[in-house]
């Protein structure tokens, strides 16, 4: 716990037995109360990994997606009385040693979402990121700070931290299966005032490490456009999308 409030780490998963270990080995289970692992139908032993690290596991019967993935994840970890809840690739792609930090970001009532930013310490590159892939990045954020007003340093990390409000607010449910339900997520936060904070997170690419092929990512890249000008069209009353419509429901939608 952390200032009285329950911390519960979420991991959606998909063919994660290499790295799986590693990552929860680094979780501080002093202020970690549980860990959720979401095994979306892997090919590999991520579920019977899982099951041995004494994590609460869940699997998919098939393969639906990384945004059904974080569903069930939110889902289950509001189940289990959740009031802050860190979503962690079980990949090792980003440090679980930044959870107490997170935690602690949203406990104090300063921030409603944490962000672990790739980009804020220069290390991105560094780290092993592609350089396409950083300057995709790179270049998605700038236009999505344009469009949307805001000044994140980063949309595309996938080490977030939400307090209990946010998850049972936004509309999760109406969000796409698939890579871009993350950004969907930050647009909905946008649309209903939540605080976003920003911290500095090293990243790490080898082999193990999951990655989306470059067609995928070009699909991302052109999908996370195309939700972000349906915003600003919602902020100008000109569209409302029913994944920014916030009178619910959440996860479970």
């Amino acid at each position: 716990m952390v200032l009285g409030q329950r911390v519960v780490v979420v991991m959606p998963a998909f063919n994660a037995e290499r790295t799986l270990e590693q990552t929860v080995l680094d979780v501080d289970r002093t202020v970690v109360d549980d860990i959720v692992l979401v095994d979306d139908c892997s090919s590999d032993r991520t579920y019977d990994t899982a099951v041995t690290l004494g994590l609460h596991v869940l699997r998919h019967e098939r393969n639906a997606g990384y945004g059904a993935n974080q569903k069930t994840c939110y889902r289950t970890a509001l189940g289990l009385g959740a009031d802050i809840v860190v979503m962690i690739h079980p990949d090792y792609q980003y440090t679980p040693k930044l959870v107490p930090s997170m935690a602690s970001m949203i406990a104090t009532g300063l921030y409603d979402v944490v962000l672990g930013s790739r980009i804020l310490g220069g290390t991105a590159l560094k780290g092993g990121m592609p350089l396409y892939k950083y300057c995709a990045n790179r270049a998605l954020t700038l236009i999505q700070n344009i469009v949307t007003g805001r000044k994140l340093s980063e949309y595309h990390t996938g080490l977030r931290a939400f307090s209990r409000t946010v998850l049972e607010t936004l509309p999760l449910g109406r969000n796409s299966d698939d890579f871009v339900f993350d950004n969907q997520v930050l647009l909905q936060v946008f649309a209903a005032g939540f605080r976003i904070g920003e911290i500095s997170c090293p990243t790490r690419y080898f082999p193990e490490a999951s990655s989306i092929h470059f067609s995928a990512s070009v699909k991302y890249g052109c999908a996370c456009l195309l939700h972000t000008l349906r915003y600003a069209l919602r902020r100008w009353a000109i569209l409302r999308p029913a994944w920014l419509d916030l009178r619910g429901p959440g996860p479970e939608g």
